[in-house]
């Protein structure tokens, strides 16, 4: 693919043109003391097909689901979560309570807890109509009946004061990155087969290098197991920046996926 010869720097600019609102930078107003962000990109035929076999109701991203011809569509943006800054740390906050309740974590921030079952109970995030629609493409479950980006940016966002715009502007261009990156292409080209972990870690590798592959958690569901999320960690000086070795953090978790999982396909 063409886009893969370019320069970061030429596709920083490519990229803050096709995304309205990417060209601010993100900054956290508060809490800033935080190492790294997980990007979440979920699987979404998987995430569907988890949803249907747990018998649960569907959302209407999931009723709808349609085959692209471009299969680096199917990975879509789940959100973007800073980890547990220090500051917090420090008033006896662990990284699993954290994780759990976000900008609702008590003694701090201890916001107004957003709740995965009401998730339009959040208030309104305030991004721009432009880029509403250019989310919509890449987080299918914004708006609507779902309204999943309201619920992200209560628990993950406003207690940072990261400005909406700026904030699912990043993820726009970072899901973009990833989509035309090799483990992008890689998902892409074996869509609706089984694969192995070891090959996809050569593709992250490729792209990337080596270190970066334990940056990558690839999470799963069922037996045979089939990919539901890539949960993918930044450094937070990095965030702003086109996506580079230097970029990653590399933890020990790989996530729950074994050696081979299947890559899904729309539908049930």
């Amino acid at each position: 693919m063409i886009i893969r010869t370019i320069t970061g720097s030429f596709l920083a600019t490519l990229l803050s043109v096709s995304v309205p609102g990417y060209s601010a930078p993100l900054q956290a107003q508060r809490y800033s003391d935080f190492d790294h962000y997980v990007l979440a990109l979920s699987w979404q035929p998987g995430f569907c097909e988890t949803m249907h076999q747990n018998q649960r109701v569907l959302p209407s991203e999931c009723q709808n689901q349609q085959e692209q011809a471009d299969k680096t569509q199917f990975l879509t943006i789940h959100g973007l979560w800073p980890d547990l800054p220090r500051s917090i740390a420090r008033q006896g906050v662990d990284r699993q309570r954290w994780m759990r309740f976000g900008c609702a974590t008590r003694p701090v921030p201890n916001m107004p807890e957003a709740r995965a079952s009401r998730k339009c109970s959040a208030p309104d995030t305030g991004i721009s109509p432009s880029l509403a629609e250019q989310l919509v493409k890449q987080m299918p479950g914004a708006g609507g009946s779902s309204c999943l980006e309201r619920y992200e940016y209560a628990k993950h966002g406003v207690c940072f004061g990261f400005a909406p715009d700026d904030y699912f502007g990043a993820m726009l261009r970072l899901n973009s990155e990833i989509r035309h990156s090799a483990p992008g292409a890689f998902l892409a080209s074996h869509y609706g087969e089984t694969v192995s972990r070891d090959a996809l870690n050569q593709a992250i590798s490729k792209a990337y290098g080596e270190k970066s592959v334990k940056a990558f958690r690839f999470m799963c569901h069922g037996n045979p197991a089939w990919l539901t999320e890539i949960q993918i960690a930044i450094r937070a000086g990095s965030i702003n920046e086109p996506l580079s070795p230097a970029s990653f953090s590399p933890g020990a978790h790989p996530g729950n996926c074994p050696a081979q999982f299947r890559l899904d396909t729309a539908g049930f």
